[in-house]
This record gives structure tokens, C-alpha cells and sequence, in this order.
């Protein structure tokens, strides 16, 4: 099993005549083809008025439609990857929940945050998951990729993966196939002040995923999210968990990359969340070069 998506899951593409958006699409539409048996497929992509144009190489047979609803109706897509530029993103991603899409991954950086306060508003009530934005997507190796990560890296199995650093998130998976540990699914969730879903909510479902073994967790300073999920997962996740925080020699008052990655009023420390983690049974790790060995070692298995 996984959370999120599979090879059950249809995929549209918001965006795939552009440059960014078609290109990753290929890749996507790719992992479905090498690695996940056709499953997981890119069905549909979506830009307005050019509904009806033509796509090439491994999309050739995906239809393009002007409107999320009438790429919904025609192909039955499930899930809606967004490659939007920032000033249109925001009502982007409202289509995609308008139309009745379950699940939207929404890559792009740099979306105001006003436009993201009047979504988080507009999804109020909403059962539609947003992953994202400015963050590299998600992954269930073997069912189906809906992102920017390369995809070869990762490998089937039971760790399941959450992460606000994209980079950091290649790395932990490339440390954890090299230790012999697969995945059940792997999430950015982006490091934007305001984004969709967070920790808790997918701790929640990886403490309900019976395919799902440990789970590591990797923030970065600035807020308090890493500590607040530090403490849920205190009282309600029993699987093995290893965290890991970027930022631990970031100035005070200066952004670090992503544009919540900030130490305010001496809050949001690396030191401060990784105590906090230690001391809710989280196994935490200094180095960013020992996230998969110290995983490995959570396990039993090094």
C-alpha cells in the first residue's frame, strides 16, 4: 500500500504546453511506462485555449483541454499537477478543486502569499488534499510519480518519507535505497509560508498505512510545525521515526532558501526543534549524510 497516490491514480497536467510543465510531465508519463507498469499514468493536461493541440513524445496520445472540468469529464482524471506560473497559480489550483479533483500537487514557487491565504479560504470545508506549493511533489515508487524528483532513485518498500527541503528529499531517499530500504511513499510539502497539507495530517495517514514501517520526518528552521508534530506524534504514532533539521548554522533573521525558513525573534531554531524532537522519541540525527544509517540503525538493520 502507499498514501496518496498509486497506479490507481489518473493524473492532468495544469500547464503542460509550457516549457517547465511539459518536460516534467514527459518524466512523469516516463515512470509510469519503465516503472510502474503503465499505472499512475499523465491522462490529460490542461492549458486555456489550447484545448485540442497536440502533444509529442511520450505524451503524443494525452488530449489537452482548456478547462479542469472538461479534462475531469472526458478522462476521469483523479489528480491534478500543477506547473502554473505564479501569478495564475492560486486560481490554478481553485479549478482544480472547483472541478471536484480529489488530490493537487501544486509545484510551482513563488505564488503571493495573498493568493495562498484566499485558497487556504477557499478549500475551507473542502475534502481535496493539496500538497504543495514550491515543493518538488509526491511519489509511491512503483505506482506513481507526480513531480520533479527523479524517480530511478526511489525503490519500493516501508519507510515512508516527509520533507519540506526538495534537495534533501533526493538525498534521504538515495541514503535510504542505498541502505536496502524502499519506500511506501514519499511527500515535499513545500516551504512556503502558507502551504496545503503538513506534517500531522501525513503522519496521520502513514501511522494508518499498514505497509508504511518507520517514517522519517526532515524540517527546517523557522515556525514551529517540526515541534508541533514532534508532540502529536508523541502520543499518536508507534512506528520507528528519525528526524532530521536543515539550518542548524542559519543566522537569526535571515531567510534561508525558502521563504518560511527563518529564525524570528530567536523562535524556530534548528537546536529548538531537534530538542523538542529528541524529547518526543523522535531518533534524530545531526548529519544530513546519516539520515538513511541512522533509519538503518532505528530498524535493527546496520
Amino acid at each position: 500500500m502507499s498514501i496518496l497516490i498509486g497506479k490507481e491514480t489518473r493524473v492532468l497536467v495544469q500547464g503542460i504546453t509550457g516549457k517547465e510543465g511539459n518536460y516534467h510531465a514527459q518524466q512523469c508519463m516516463r515512470y509510469s511506462q519503465e516503472f510502474a507498469g503503465g499505472g499512475g499514468a499523465v491522462v490529460a493536461g490542461v492549458t486555456p485555449g489550447k484545448g485540442g493541440g497536440k502533444l509529442d513524445g511520450a505524451l503524443e496520445k494525452v488530449p489537452v483541454f482548456d478547462t479542469v472540468a472538461q479534462a475531469v469529464a472526458a478522462t476521469g482524471a483523479n489528480a491534478s499537477l500543477i506547473f502554473v506560473p505564479p501569478p495564475f497559480a492560486a486560481d490554478a489550483i481553485v479549478e482544480s478543486v472547483d472541478a471536484g479533483v480529489p488530490f493537487v500537487v501544486c509545484i510551482t514557487e513563488g505564488i503571493p502569499v495573498r493568493d495562498m491565504v484566499y485558497v487556504k479560504r477557499h478549500m475551507q470545508g473542502s475534502p481535496a488534499v493539496l500538497i504543495g506549493p514550491n515543493c518538488p511533489g509526491v511519489i509511491t515508487p512503483g505506482g506513481c510519480k507526480m513531480g520533479i524528483m527523479p524517480g530511478h532513485i526511489h525503490k519500493e518498500g516501508s519507510i515512508g518519507v516527509i520533507s519540506k527541503s526538495g534537495t534533501l528529499t533526493y538525498e534521504v531517499v538515495a541514503q535510504l535505497t542505498a541502505q536496502g530500504l524502499g519506500q511506501t511513499t514519499c511527500v515535499g510539502i513545500g516551504g512556503d509560508p502558507i502551504i496545503g497539507t503538513m506534517y500531522i495530517d501525513l503522519l496521520r495517514r502513514f501511522q494508518e498505512d499498514p505497509a508504511t514501517e518507520a517514517i522519517i520526518m526532515i524540517g527546517e528552521i523557522g515556525g514551529s510545525a517540526e515541534q508541533d508534530a514532534a508532540r502529536w506524534a508523541k502520543k499518536n504514532v508507534t512506528k520507528p521515526m528519525v528526524g532530521f533539521i536543515a539550518g542548524q548554522t542559519a543566522p537569526k533573521g535571515r531567510r534561508m532558501g525558502h521563504a518560511g525558513a527563518i529564525i524570528s525573534g530567536g523562535e524556530g531554531t534548528a537546536a529548538e526543534k531537534m530538542r523538542v524532537m529528541a524529547e518526543c522519541g523522535i531518533r534524530v540525527t545531526q548529519s544530513p549524510a546519516e539520515m538513511g544509517l541512522t533509519m538503518a540503525r532505528a530498524l535493527g538493520r546496520a
